[in-house]
């Protein structure tokens, strides 16, 4: 664990942005049974919170996709965390929506965007990655060449490396699944038999029970 990790995920615990609940388990709307739910969105109400994130997304693309030229934020969520990295890096700015408008032009990504332009798109969180790769495909409907995915935080699930990889689409994240309740266990939020359960639902969602 590299100390950016550890430091965004005891910001999204600290927060509140990310609960543990392994005994008393979450359903999504998907109906699996979940031990942790995360809305990323309080993020951006907390200063400090939001400029570690914005700096440390910044310095990651800086790092894993040189080449980059517009920032792409993923309608909702990753658009204010785009908006901030755009601004620290100096480069155009667009958003991508989940679909394209009913009415007007019908656009699906707002902003600039030239055919050719390597772009890379920030959202919040990464599942399965099925919200952020239609990002992807609909940018580069568009003509963008898509370099890559950075975002705050993935559950690091089976099907999230799967899905990139059949996309052939590379992505990054400030900290992770495994991170995060390590670190929660590190600072007494959960004992060990709730680490072994939220292990055991990363390797296999679809038929974990608490």
């Amino acid at each position: 664990m590299s100390e950016i990790e550890t430091t965004i995920a005891t910001d999204l615990l600290t927060i509140g942005a990310v609960t543990l609940r392994p005994k008393e388990p979450f359903t999504w709307a998907s109906g699996i049974h979940s031990p942790i739910y995360t809305d990323n969105r309080l993020t951006i109400s907390y200063p400090a919170v939001r400029t570690r994130i914005a700096d440390g997304l910044a310095a990651l693309i800086k790092t894993q996709y040189r080449d980059v030229q517009v920032i792409g934020g993923v309608a909702t969520a990753g658009i204010p965390h785009a908006a901030l990295v755009a601004e620290r890096l100096n480069l155009p700015l667009v958003y991508v929506r989940s679909k394209p408008k009913d009415h007007g032009q019908g656009r699906q990504i707002e902003g600039k965007l030239d055919p050719g332009a390597k772009l890379v798109l920030i959202d919040d969180l990464l599942s399965t990655g099925g919200s952020v790769l239609k990002a992807a495909a609909a940018a580069r409907q568009e003509g963008a060449d898509v370099v890559g995915v950075a975002a705050i935080f993935s559950y690091q699930l089976p099907a999230l490396t799967a899905n990139f990889e059949a996309a052939k689409t590379k992505f990054v994240t400030l900290t992770n699944y495994t991170t995060l309740i390590q670190t929660a266990q590190a600072h007494g939020q959960i004992d060990a038999d709730e680490l072994a359960l939220l292990h055991a639902w990363r390797k296999d969602p679809a038929h974990w029970q608490a």
